[in-house]
């Protein structure tokens, strides 16, 4: 059992936690069952190592099993340890480390997608998290993300997709020119989701086709260079008194719609 939270191992895990050390391992961590579950149902083989208390594992027994189908090893740590690990007050007991598995948007397009997120410079953890999550839910293909976007490997980032990282390709570092020039190449058009755009009701129809949604950053939105790439802007109405909504909102509405646009066209 792990005792020491000063010790290297832990530290090596716990510098996880910044970009700096992810970037030098190729690692990331994950916090809590639900992640370790998810990594271990959809991806195992990025899998390094899964810490936990022996409290947490036995009432998680399905992780224990699910590691040991996937011929990992559980290390059993104290709760200092564990704490130490973690960028959560509360991780509930489990901790792993699974090593960064991008796709790249050569990937992404050439699989000829009907539905992905583009991402530019969205800066908040929670909000691209939940981007994640909500195309995933929608049945989305891929989210790209540019170089000027948070890491998806950000601890806040991973908890907020609660487990859809494990899910949908993500594309990493992209400049956002070559993601549009890649998806026009497989007819896939591009739609930015923008305050200043169009009647989003006046052009559902146009859904129905492969699309690929732009969204930018919370505070600014696209710059005009970006919004000189789509193909046509759109925006959601606002029927009541809210100033606008939220980036993470506002998306899930436009993944959704044209997942059922999508589909109702067969």
């Amino acid at each position: 059992m792990l005792e020491n939270p000063r010790s290297p191992r832990v530290r090596a895990v716990a510098k996880l936690t910044k970009r700096s050390a992810r970037q030098e391992t190729g690692l990331f961590l994950l916090e809590g069952p639900q992640a370790a579950r998810e990594a271990l149902a959809y991806r195992p083989d990025t899998l390094v190592e899964i810490f936990a208390t022996p409290t947490a594992l036995e009432k998680h027994a399905d992780v224990r099993e699910a590691a040991k189908d996937a011929g990992l090893e559980v290390v059993y740590t104290t709760e200092a340890v564990l704490d130490a690990m973690a960028d959560t007050v509360t991780p509930q007991g489990i901790v792993a480390v699974a090593r960064q598995s991008p796709t790249s948007v050569r990937e992404v397009f050439a699989a000829s997608p009907r539905l992905v997120a583009i991402c530019e410079e969205v800066r908040d953890p929670g909000n691209l998290g939940t981007i994640i999550r909500a195309a995933d839910a929608a049945g989305a293909d891929a989210v790209v993300l540019t170089g000027r976007t948070v890491d998806p490997y950000n601890p806040k980032v991973v908890r907020a997709t609660t487990g859809s990282l494990f899910h949908v390709p993500v594309a990493v570092g992209v400049d956002l020119a070559t993601a549009v020039e890649k998806a026009h190449a497989a007819g896939v058009q591009v739609i930015a989701a923008d305050v200043g755009g169009g009647d989003f009701l006046e052009s559902r129809g146009l859904l129905s086709q492969p699309t690929a949604w732009l969204f930018g950053n919370e505070a600014r939105g696209l710059e005009d260079d970006a919004l000189a790439l789509a193909d046509l802007s759109l925006r959601l109405p606002i029927y009541g008194a809210a100033e606008s909504l939220n980036l993470a909102t506002a998306a899930s509405v436009c993944l959704y719609e044209t997942a059922f646009a999508q589909r109702a066209a067969g």
